[in-house]
């Protein structure tokens, strides 16, 4: 770390009001949101400062989506487009991936590094963490503290496939990193995180299968996986789901993956395996159990809906704590738990008008409930499907895969979830989210006034879907 973030001679009893175990987005909301009330705050971080979204995730893997995107769409332009004439290559990975390290290390120093002493209440410590009996100890320091916050992240998990051990697999991490592409790659889960990179390294040009035990984003409305895994083989991805992994093995040329498959044996091989199928809790060498902290089988901290430990004076946010795993879900949480730490515990964690994108082509974006849920909740369940053929800025742009599925209550008639496979389906949900937070109903929804030739018009269609036929109205009706 430069000077900046060396310790000042503050606090030189080493008591704070706050400790915070963890320098990633979780920490850093933490810590900011501590030294806006005026707390004395130590932040512990142990390794590179930025945590998973900035370094390894969120950013250099949008990067990546976006330049392969741009490779693909060009090389459809003349499919959809008459007259027009065109064609995309990755031509240069090295020089692809140097341009998202620079992303990388520019955003990392500006919205981490550089905003330390920003915060003059803040010190920040370098150190593997440990909790002990009045606080935390890190880098042969004890940091005293009657409060802590535990926000130490995830990291990609390994399934137990036997021999996955003997060969050299990539993770999201590792495959992020690549600065050569190989010529094949398998790639197992199917997650958001194994289709959003199936789908960049087949645009990049390795021929890709994409291997999973169930179905795709099985946590996704069944129709809109069930469209997206046909996106993604028409692109030449081969999917291989519904399987049971027996083994994997070095080959000559690669690795060699042994499953079954509708009862019968199967092998598949390829130059190199990706392994994306979860994450886990970096909880190890914490001293969790000494402390008497729980945790769950995934290892992950158990916390209550205040960030609440088992242990008092403790609190945990973000990817340790194994729900919600995504950046501002983490920001959020660690916020409320530094809040509650100094303040007696009045906020709640809510989740239920919690948005979130899958990154593929076409994106995925959902919130609040799914079918499914709903009906486990006791709901009238009523849904609306609306295939993209129907919304005029996919005819014009000349690409209508997709859907939106709306999930409503019959009784209250108010929307409860939006689901939506769209290329422009992310920059969509928001609006849904809004629309469920003010308990809407899905006739108030349908009598909004949207901008014409927009990907979020679709929700006022899908909307009247569920009293009209949206194919019998005019442009802009409703």
């Amino acid at each position: 770390m430069s000077d900046c973030c060396a310790p000042p001679l503050k606090n030189a009893n080493g008591r704070y009001d706050l400790v915070v175990v963890g320098a990633g987005s979780a920490g850093f909301s933490a810590a900011i949101a501590a030294a806006e009330e005026g707390a004395q705050v130590a932040l512990v971080g142990h390794g590179t400062i930025g945590g998973t979204c900035v370094n390894v995730g969120c950013i250099p893997s949008k990067a990546l989506i976006r330049a392969t995107e741009a490779v693909h769409q060009a090389s459809i332009a003349s499919e959809r487009f008459a007259g027009v004439e065109s064609h995309g290559r990755v031509s240069n990975w090295s020089r692809v991936a140097a341009q998202k390290d620079a992303l990388v290390s520019g955003l990392r120093q500006a919205k981490y590094v550089d905003l330390l002493p920003e915060y003059n209440n803040v010190t920040y410590y370098e150190g593997a963490a440990r909790l002990v009996d009045g606080g935390v100890e890190a880098g042969g320091k004890l940091l005293k503290s009657d409060r802590v916050v535990v926000a130490t992240g995830a990291r990609p998990s390994v399934p137990q496939i036997p021999g996955i051990e003997t060969v050299e697999f990539l993770d999201s991490t590792s495959a992020l990193a690549l600065t050569e592409l190989p010529c094949s790659m398998m790639v197992l889960g199917g997650g958001y995180v194994g289709a959003e990179l199936a789908q960049m390294f087949a645009r990049a040009g390795v021929a890709v299968t994409l291997v999973f035990r169930s179905r795709l984003l099985p946590e996704a409305e069944p129709e809109i996986g069930q469209a997206l895994a046909g996106y993604l083989a028409s692109e030449g991805i081969r999917i291989v789901n519904g399987v049971t992994y027996r083994s994997v093995s070095r080959t000559d040329g690669g690795v060699m993956l042994a499953l079954t498959r509708d009862g019968h044996p199967e092998t598949i091989t390829a130059d190199r395996l990706l392994v994306a199928t979860g994450r886990t809790p970096n909880t190890e060498g914490l001293g969790l159990s000494d402390m008497g902290i729980a945790q769950d089988a995934s290892r992950a901290i158990i916390v209550d809906d205040r960030m609440r430990t088992s242990r008092s004076g403790v609190y945990a946010a973000g990817d340790v704590t194994g729900r919600d795993q995504f950046v501002y879900m983490a920001a959020y949480g660690a916020k409320l738990a530094a809040r509650n730490a100094l303040n007696g515990n009045s906020l709640r964690y809510d989740s239920t008008v919690m948005p979130a994108v899958v990154f593929t082509d076409p994106q995925v974006a959902s919130v609040g409930l799914t079918e499914a849920r709903a009906r486990t909740l006791g709901h009238d369940v009523r849904t609306s499907v609306l295939t993209l053929d129907n919304v005029s800025r996919a005819l014009a742009a000349r690409d209508t895969r997709g859907l939106i599925k709306l999930v409503a209550d019959g009784a209250s008639r108010k929307l409860l979830g939006a689901h939506v496979l769209a290329p422009e389906g992310a920059d969509s949900i928001q609006t849904a989210a809004l629309a469920i937070k003010s308990g809407m109903t899905v006739e108030a929804l349908a009598e909004t006034i949207f901008p014409y030739l927009t990907t979020v018009e679709g929700l006022k269609l899908a909307a009247q879907t569920f009293t009209k036929d949206v194919a019998k109205l005019s442009c802009c009706a409703g």
